[in-house]
């Protein structure tokens, strides 16, 4: 029986180490070393510094082609009133003396001008709306009059011939936004 004991002693033992090294595994393997964290941390931190700048310039590309679009859309509206009145579907009536055919602001596009010879009372549009500058993010731009230089930085107010944006920031490929 001695020996009996002895082995089951010796198994109870065993069996008690066994299990101890298998808590101390497992307790040591429950979590993360702070080192790990810091490294991860770090890594997590070296990736969003070299994002920030491609996200920068994506917003800024994204308001260049939405300054691009805004401008080609205004300046078609401004080319179709003078082909208008150089078709005479806009009576010279309509049009202050001076003007060579180009509409007085902006707001004459999207108000619209009455059509020559038409009692109807209907009226040509040619803008749903004056688009907001995405630059400076307001509804002005800068305006030129057929009669002004084409450096000038002041608007003569007879007409609107041109647009530009009032921002004067450097584009992506370097050139001012005044002069697109």
């Amino acid at each position: 029986m001695r020996v009996t004991q002895r082995g089951a002693g010796r198994l109870n033992a065993e069996t008690q180490r066994s299990q101890r090294s298998l808590r101390l595994c497992v307790e040591r393997r429950s979590g993360y070393s702070f080192i790990e964290i810091i490294i991860v941390a770090a890594i997590i931190a070296i990736l969003a510094s070299a994002i920030m700048p491609l996200a920068k310039v994506t917003s800024q590309r994204q308001r260049e082609a939405e300054l691009r679009r805004d401008l080609r859309d205004i300046r078609t509206a401004i080319d179709k009133f003078k082909d208008a009145v150089d078709q005479g579907r806009i009576a010279a009536t309509q049009l202050a003396p001076g003007s060579e055919g180009y509409p007085p602001t902006l707001d004459a596009l999207v108000v619209g001008v009455p059509i020559a010879n038409d009692a109807t009372g209907r009226v040509l549009k040619f803008l749903r709306r004056v688009p907001i500058d995405p630059m400076t993010r307001s509804p002005q731009w800068g305006l030129r009059s057929y009669q002004d230089s084409p450096d000038a930085t002041a608007w003569g107010g007879q007409n609107v011939f041109d647009v530009y944006t009032a921002y004067d920031g450097i584009a992506l490929d370097g050139t001012r936004y005044r002069d697109w």
